[in-house]
């Protein structure tokens, strides 16, 4: 059977791949930010609190404005009472109702009237229009609208942080596949070398040169190159499948990746980050607004204890059947104090009080754990450029190093193993180079979410 040769493999493996990537929509990164801020699960939720939020703001806000109430009751009865005040709502009463008719004098004045005790059924249909005016209410609506615009501030922050956060995850898929890609390349050019360690290994052992055991070293090399290149290849496919999650999309959806990205790093002493953190993380605004709201309920707790003074204006319609006679008013002002409730408001504004300290003390520790992050990823961005610059000078040295071995080795002066050794060090080298860019990627996004300006233009 005939062998493909390492450059026809690679040729056939590159034109597969060219098939496949023709068929797939190519997006550069910003544009699988743009879409993943339009289309990701996560953000649909986070706009949906929003809209929670926004929706609350309205609610406590219409609790300013007077509330008009239209109604229409039909009602039959026979019910003394009831009968005999249907009848006075539709203006109808009459003396007979009283049992005028068997009042004969004062020797009757014990007798029952059956009119009166027994009416017969009264239908009425009352038409209302009632008008509600709050007027005083110890500024418990106003504390209302302020916890509600405090947590429509809240839920924007929090908006803001989550689409920071998937600009990041989009950059680790997204890189994600440009170092995957990276790995099979390294791994395709590692076996085209165990294969040629094969054909060496195999030439000098007919030459007598070397042992069987080399031969059979060599081919065990080449089987673990084969299963590292398939590991690479599930990287660049897991990756592509986390993007496509990201953004919202189908598995099914083939999709291909632009150019790579390389974030700038965001100037700045640590301490100056930290500062600038403080004021712009998106996280720390939502939890300000969140403990500016419950600074409010408080407030709200505290109205329920002061008087409430509201006023209703009523006007009503009487009749047999749907119609507008016997018309009345009504005028009302109500004044309303709480003056003893068992200590039921006291507890509330206690509640209140106490968690708007919990969220003091929370805030408190985010500020702390926000300053350490941005200290942190400012940290692990420069040790990724001092680690590639080393990378970088030691890749050139295991290549000249493996270069000798191989010399070496075929000239039978060398051993298998230090070959082995010195191409495993070499591709090790070149391996760590590459997860050097990753991370020097990765670590200067997550610096700039940390102070809170990430954007897809920030990077």
């Amino acid at each position: 059977m005939n062998r493909l040769n390492p450059l026809s493999a690679m040729l056939a493996t590159a034109l597969v791949l060219f098939n496949a990537s023709a068929l797939a929509e190519k997006l550069e990164f910003k544009q699988c930010v743009d879409i993943a801020l339009a289309q990701n699960p996560d953000l649909a939720i986070s706009r949906a609190q929003l809209e929670q939020a926004e929706a609350a703001l309205r609610q406590a806000d219409g609790n300013r404005l007077p509330r008009l109430n239209l109604s229409l009751t039909a009602t039959r009865s026979n019910d003394a009472l009831n009968a005999f005040g249907l009848k006075l709502g539709q203006r109808n009463a009459t003396f007979g109702d009283f049992g005028a008719g068997e009042y004969l004098g004062p020797s009757t004045l014990g007798v029952a009237p059956r009119d009166l005790n027994h009416p017969d059924a009264v239908n009425n249909v009352n038409s209302r229009i009632e008008l509600l005016i709050p007027v005083y209410n110890g500024g418990m609506v106003r504390g209302y609208v302020d916890t509600a615009k405090a947590y429509v501030r809240a839920a924007q922050s929090g908006d803001q942080a989550a689409r920071q956060q998937i600009a990041k995850q989009v950059l680790m898929a997204y890189q994600g596949v440009h170092t995957a890609r990276a790995y099979i390349k390294l791994t395709t050019e590692a076996r085209a070398a165990a294969e040629e360690y094969v054909r060496i290994s195999e030439k000098l052992h007919r030459q007598g040169m070397v042992v069987k055991s080399d031969v059979l070293s060599a081919k065990a090399n080449l089987e673990d190159i084969k299963v590292k290149t398939v590991e690479a290849k599930n990287a660049e496919a897991a990756a592509l499948n986390q993007l496509s999650l990201l953004m919202g999309r189908s598995l099914d959806d083939a999709i291909e990746v632009g150019e790579p990205v390389n974030p700038g790093l965001l100037a700045g002493s640590a301490a100056d980050l930290r500062a600038q953190a403080l004021n712009e993380h998106a996280g720390l605004r939502a939890m300000r607004s969140q403990l500016e709201g419950a600074g409010a309920r408080v407030a709200v707790e505290r109205a329920s204890k002061k008087p409430q003074f509201n006023v209703m204006l009523r006007q009503d319609w009487n009749d047999k059947t749907l119609g507008l006679d016997a018309s009345s008013y009504t005028v009302a002002g109500v004044l309303s104090w709480a003056a003893f409730d068992g200590g039921v408001s006291n507890a509330a504004i206690s509640r209140a009080e106490a968690q708007r300290a919990e969220l003091v003390a929370k805030l408190r520790q985010a500020e702390d754990g926000i300053g350490y992050q941005v200290t942190e990823a400012r940290r692990k961005a420069l040790e990724a450029e001092e680690k590639i610059a080393a990378r970088e000078a030691g890749l050139e040295q295991t290549m000249e190093a493996q270069r000798l071995v191989k010399k070496r080795y075929e000239n039978g002066m060398a051993t298998l193993i230090e070959l082995l050794g010195a191409q495993a060090q070499h591709d090790k080298a070149r391996a760590d180079l590459v997860a050097a860019r990753y991370e020097l990627a990765v670590n200067r996004a997550e610096l700039k979410r940390a102070v809170g300006v990430l954007t897809s233009e920030q990077l």
